[in-house]
């Protein structure tokens, strides 16, 4: 085991996860490589200890200096929490192969219109009605949790995606809104695991404090650079989730 690598990699997918998530796409193939013998439930456990620190610190890095939509947030963070719980306990249940299809073809979709819409996510607008507010944050908030706590790619991406989509965020206050939920399901899922498989507790402790320094550069950049640099970021993400799932689906590392 390679120490310098597993912490070098929990720095980058920090910084990564705090500007538009995806730090899973790092730490869990570094895991996988460094434990070979060790259950993938125990390591996305281990995963979810290490991110839910940087996760944390950067939502409040975020919150210091911007202003957070909170009761939207909340409303969905809440709902996640839950949606997490049942969508890891439904990991034994449903083969996991059977969301490939679905989320790849709905990762293109978010990439192509962010990408051909140039002023998607640039300024904020208000684009639901006071009355649909709530629903539509318990809605998203129990989907995405579900799908965070079941399977899990492109998390962050979908959430920044809804928070602009839905509710006319702009991206640097639909990435802070997105850490908070991820917070919530990134709590739900540690639960979850601990108490079923079990986690490497030791490992995502000293993953947990490199992930949190990427997690304040990460957030630095993105208040920094602002809506510019997080839309590109953004679909570098959802390209490479594209890429690493048509690789899984299709069969092309065999």
């Amino acid at each position: 085991m390679d120490w310098a690598v597993l912490v070098a990699g929990a720095f980058i997918a920090g910084m990564v996860d705090a500007v538009v998530g995806g730090g899973g796409l790092i730490q869990i193939p570094l895991l996988l490589t460094a434990f070979p013998a060790v259950s993938i439930p125990v390591l996305f456990g281990t995963n979810k200890v290490s991110s839910v620190v940087g996760t944390l610190s950067a939502c409040v890095r975020y919150a210091r200096t911007i202003t957070i939509p909170w009761r939207i947030a909340m409303w969905s963070a809440g709902a996640a929490f839950i949606g997490s719980w049942f969508g890891a306990q439904a990991v034994s249940l449903l083969p996991k192969e059977t969301m490939k299809p679905l989320v790849l073809g709905l990762l293109i979709l978010v990439g192509a219109y962010t990408f051909w819409r140039k002023d998607f996510g640039k300024l904020e607008r208000h684009a639901m009605t006071p009355q649909w507010v709530v629903p539509a944050s318990l809605t998203a908030g129990s989907v995405i949790g579900f799908y965070d706590g079941f399977f899990g790619p492109g998390t962050g991406s979908f959430l920044i995606f809804i928070f602009v989509r839905w509710f006319g965020f702009d991206f640097l206050r639909a990435s802070a809104s997105a850490k908070v939920v991820n917070v919530s399901t990134n709590l739900a899922a540690i639960a979850s695991f601990a108490t079923h498989e079990g986690i490497l507790w030791r490992v995502g402790l000293i993953m947990a404090v490199a992930n949190l320094g990427g997690a304040q550069l990460g957030s630095h950049l993105a208040l920094k650079h602002g809506n510019g640099f997080i839309r590109w970021l953004f679909l570098v993400v959802v390209v490479v989730l594209v890429g690493k799932l048509s690789w899984e689906l299709f069969g092309l590392h065999h």
